[in-house]
Order: structure tokens, then C-alpha cells, then sequence
């Protein structure tokens, strides 16, 4: 299979991270992270709008997603799955995901878990996920979700994002097909 990863992106992945603030930390996912991982995708919001490409993760096989696909994503450039944790603590409160790279942009994914709803994490991991992408040397981000999730509209329309067109019917990573609002934020 050809490698469409761009030269700038092999080795940066993981040269930028962790990137923090006060409150919040990006950084690589952990053996540590798999059980706060799995039980989070066991939430309803989560398997709701998250639209994961398992139905069921445990800790096992988020263990086994840490050391294999992950750790090759950040390696080869192509997919940075990140555990968002709180700064002082180190606690896993969600997972950022930056996949489909171009030498432009990449698209971008994210959850809270449900013990941090209602802290504006989402937004703050957004800022947090802008600076990474420009420390990538990327000048835009994309983002994706269903018509029916007003609470992720509401926060990338506040961090900055611009809804581009009209809603369209697509197949999301979980395989269900949805009418998906596309977005877009310069950097």
C-alpha cells in the first residue's frame, strides 16, 4: 500500500506532545488510560455520538489498541488517538483523536468522559487541539457531527469552527449512516 502520509508528519507526532494548559493536558495515551477509556465508551452520550468502530471496548483491548495501532499511529504520522487528562491530577477525562491527514490538515474527533461534562472540557480541549495542529504545521482542522448532537455544535461553533454546507447523509466509523454537519477551522 502506498504511504500518503506527508513527510512532515512522519516523526512530529509525538515530538509536539504533551501540550497543556492550567486545567487540561493532550498528550499520548498510556497503559494507565485503558480501563478510564473503555468504561468511557461504555456511556451513552458517548456511544450515542462518538460514533466509535467498536461496539464494545474493554480494558484488554484498549491495552492492545496502546501498544499496537495507536503507538504505530503516532510512529507512522497517519492517526494521533490522545488521552485528554487533567492537569493536576493526570486523570483521563476523554479521548482526542486527529485522522485522514493531508499536508494541509486533519480531521478531528473527541469525547469527555462523563465525570468532566459540564466543565467546558470540549471547548478547552479543542483550544488545546488547535495549538497541537499548528505546532503540526497544519492550517486547518475538520470536524464532523450529527444533526441530533446540539451540544457538539454549540462547542465548535464557540471554538471558532464555521459549519460548512448544508447536512449530508454519510457512514459514520461505526458503520451506521447519519446525517452529518461538516466543520471547519482555520488556523
Amino acid at each position: 500500500m502506498l504511504d500518503m502520509t506527508p513527510p512532515a508528519l512522519k516523526t512530529s507526532l509525538l515530538k509536539h506532545l504533551p501540550v497543556s494548559n492550567a486545567q487540561l493536558s493532550l498528550r499520548a495515551m498510556k497503559q494507565a488510560d485503558a480501563a478510564a477509556y473503555a468504561a468511557g465508551t461504555m456511556d451513552a452520550a458517548v456511544k450515542q455520538f462518538g460514533h466509535l468502530p467498536l461496539e464494545h471496548y474493554t480494558p484488554e483491548i484498549v491495552s492492545e489498541m496502546i501498544y499496537g495501532s495507536i503507538a504505530d499511529g503516532l510512529r507512522s504520522g497517519d492517526l494521533a488517538v490522545l488521552t485528554i487528562a487533567d492537569t493536576a491530577s493526570d486523570r483521563f477525562a476523554g479521548s482526542l483523536v486527529l485522522f485522514d491527514f493531508t499536508e494541509q490538515d486533519a480531521e478531528i474527533g473527541y469525547w469527555v468522559a462523563s465525570d468532566f461534562r459540564g466543565q467546558n472540557i470540549a471547548y478547552k480541549t479543542l483550544m488545546l487541539a488547535a495549538d497541537y495542529a499548528r505546532a503540526l504545521r497544519l492550517y486547518q482542522l475538520r470536524a464532523r457531527t450529527v444533526t441530533d448532537n446540539p451540544a457538539s455544535v454549540h462547542v465548535l461553533h464557540k471554538a471558532g469552527f464555521a459549519q460548512t454546507g448544508l447536512p449530508e447523509a454519510e457512514t459514520a466509523p461505526s458503520g451506521k449512516t447519519e446525517l452529518i454537519l461538516k466543520f471547519t477551522l482555520q488556523l
